[in-house]
């Protein structure tokens, strides 16, 4: 336990201590002084816990010589989430004990081991695309039956996501993240057993399962981030876990035709290539299901941040899946941040999907480059992601960077729209590059300010709802965008987008930026509190506590 450099008068005044389950919020004053007179307008104020009423909590103020005045929106949610009385570790006064907070180095080996096999999950959906024409030929079958090998990931995922995000909530991390490595494995040793001609069917079964395994993937990266990872560094984890998957598609695009060129006058040449991709693949899941039964701990031994040891203490027992989905979606501002993320996510699965066709519309014959275009589109875009998981970490600007980059995207799509037909494939790589650059960057962007503004709910709960809509609105505007584009032409279908996503930028505009999650983490960043080292902390429960340093200005 760290001690005071030097020790001032109390931040309540003696024989006047706060009643059980008061958290006073202190006002102008610095701690130690108590005025009657409020600085700077109404700063301070007490919140009604644990059922006792506003009527007790102004005889309460009024016995402190204090006024009872309005809190704050960030103290107001302080006050909410962190309830006391006598004994209890919270942050604020000078004095006064907080929770312990560790940072783990095991948070990067996990980081590490998702991401990976969420690579490998994302190389599996975009493995038979690439090369259409290829199994096409091999396995006697039409285009629709290949295209319904990616279009299950979607489809999967929209009635799996709540059993899933029940499972995560309600059995834990480990166990959800084991579930999608464990999956993604068979899945790919399944397609193994499929290089024969005459067993498509073998090979739709193991790409169902890998669709299955897709549903415990997308929904863990906030989830990894607020539970390993410390205030400084959740939004550069979210990103970087998105990013594995973000990577995966693009090693989709490159290894498959590399690996199975197109040998149909050959069938055996082209039935040991498959099997050799095959094979390949599922010796990587399995190794990394391996690394995730061994590696893959459900939580570190210390909370990372204050936010998460505000949930650590709450009884599991308070916990409801189906209230937690109920809150969700009576939060007006997660609501518009559900319609506007599966806009924009919606329309990059729209404009990656049919990338191809509105290309050979306006150059023919250029089949290589329209991939070349669509790995442009996710590197860039993983650029992108990282880039704004750095923004969102140094500035905490949830709400700005949101909108920001929504309306970048929009920009983006706009000259793409105009520029498409101009006959230069060169401005059509830049122009995909920039839209690929802010569209896929918003995908963390969206998953941490969910996370901030639904605190404390689960976040795979708000991210998985995220990634639903993204599936619902992809589906639509796919079918939208390709009707408009076989009946007239690849612009209609574009300005088809453009307005949907003007429409988003609006809807962003309404939401109100209340950050719940960095408003109980600042509680500890104004106390210079600092992450004690996991083997040095101490390992008695009771002794789990840090001094604030007598810069805070929280007093309880």
């Amino acid at each position: 336990m760290a001690k005071l450099d030097h020790e001032e008068g109390a931040a309540v005044v003696p024989a006047h201590p706060p009643a059980n389950g008061y958290l006073l919020v202190p006002g102008g004053e610095p701690p130690g002084k108590l005025s009657a007179e409020p600085q700077n307008g109404p700063k301070a104020g007490c919140l009604t816990l644990n059922g006792v009423s506003r009527d007790s909590l102004a005889a309460a103020a009024e016995s402190l010589g204090r006024p009872q005045t309005p809190l704050a929106p960030e103290e107001e949610t302080q006050t909410r989430l962190l309830p006391t009385g006598p004994g209890e570790e919270t942050p604020g006064a000078e004095g006064s004990r907080v929770p312990q907070t560790a940072l783990s180095a095991r948070r990067f080996v996990v980081l590490l081991i998702f991401s990976l096999y969420s690579l490998v999950n994302a190389f599996q959906w975009i493995q038979y695309s690439i090369i259409t024409n290829v199994f096409e030929g091999f396995y006697g079958v039409s285009s629709l039956h290949i295209d319904w090998l990616s279009m299950v990931y979607m489809l999967a995922y929209v009635p799996l996501i709540f059993p899933a995000t029940w499972l995560l909530d309600t059995r834990g991390l480990r166990l959800t993240a084991l579930l999608g490595s464990g999956l993604n494995c068979l899945g790919a040793w399944i397609k193994c057993a499929s290089v024969q001609q005459h067993l498509f069917w073998v090979t739709m079964l193991g790409q169902c399962l890998c669709s299955v395994a897709q549903v415990f993937i997308l929904g863990l990266p906030s989830r990894i981030a607020s539970v390993w990872f410390g205030p400084k560094e959740v939004s550069t984890a979210c990103a970087t876990a998105v990013l594995g998957n973000q990577l995966g598609t693009a090693v989709g695009f490159l290894l498959p035709p590399v690996l199975v060129p197109n040998t149909q006058n050959n069938t055996d040449l082209l039935a040991c290539n498959i099997s050799t991709m095959f094979y390949g693949t599922a010796s990587i899941a399995t190794f990394l299901c391996l690394l995730t039964v061994i590696a893959f701990k459900e939580k570190p031994q210390y909370p990372p941040s204050q936010a998460q040891a505000v949930l650590q203490k709450s009884p599991p027992a308070e916990y409801s899946y189906k209230k937690s989905i109920r809150n969700l979606f009576k939060n007006i501002p997660f609501v518009l941040l559900l319609i506007t993320y599966g806009i924009i996510t919606g329309a990059f699965y729209s404009v990656s999907t049919l990338l191809n066709q509105m290309i050979l519309t306006y150059y023919k014959g250029e089949e290589i480059n329209a991939g070349r275009i669509g790995l442009t589109l996710v590197v860039a875009g993983m650029v992108g992601s990282i880039l704004c998981g750095l923004w969102l970490d140094h500035t905490k600007t949830y709400k700005q960077t949101t909108l920001i980059v929504y309306i970048l995207s929009f920009f983006g799509m706009v000259v793409f729209t105009f520029t498409l037909d101009l006959g230069y494939i060169m401005v059509v790589f830049v122009t995909g590059g920039v839209l690929g650059f802010f569209m896929t960057g918003y995908l963390p962007v969206g998953f941490e300010f969910a996370v901030e503004i639904t605190y404390p709910e689960s976040e795979g709960t708000s991210s998985g709802l995220l990634n639903a809509a993204a599936q619902i609105f992809g589906i639509l505007f796919t079918l939208a965008q390709g009707k408009l584009t076989s009946d007239y032409g690849p612009r209609a279908g574009n300005i088809f987008l453009c307005i949907w996503m003007f429409l988003g930028i609006l809807l962003t505009a309404l939401i109100k930026s209340d950050l719940k999650r960095h408003n109980i983490n600042i509680g500890i960043a104004n106390g210079d509190i600092k992450a004690v080292p996991v083997e040095d902390s101490p390992t008695d429960q009771e002794s789990k506590t840090m001094m604030m340093s007598k810069q805070s200005e929280l007093a309880i």
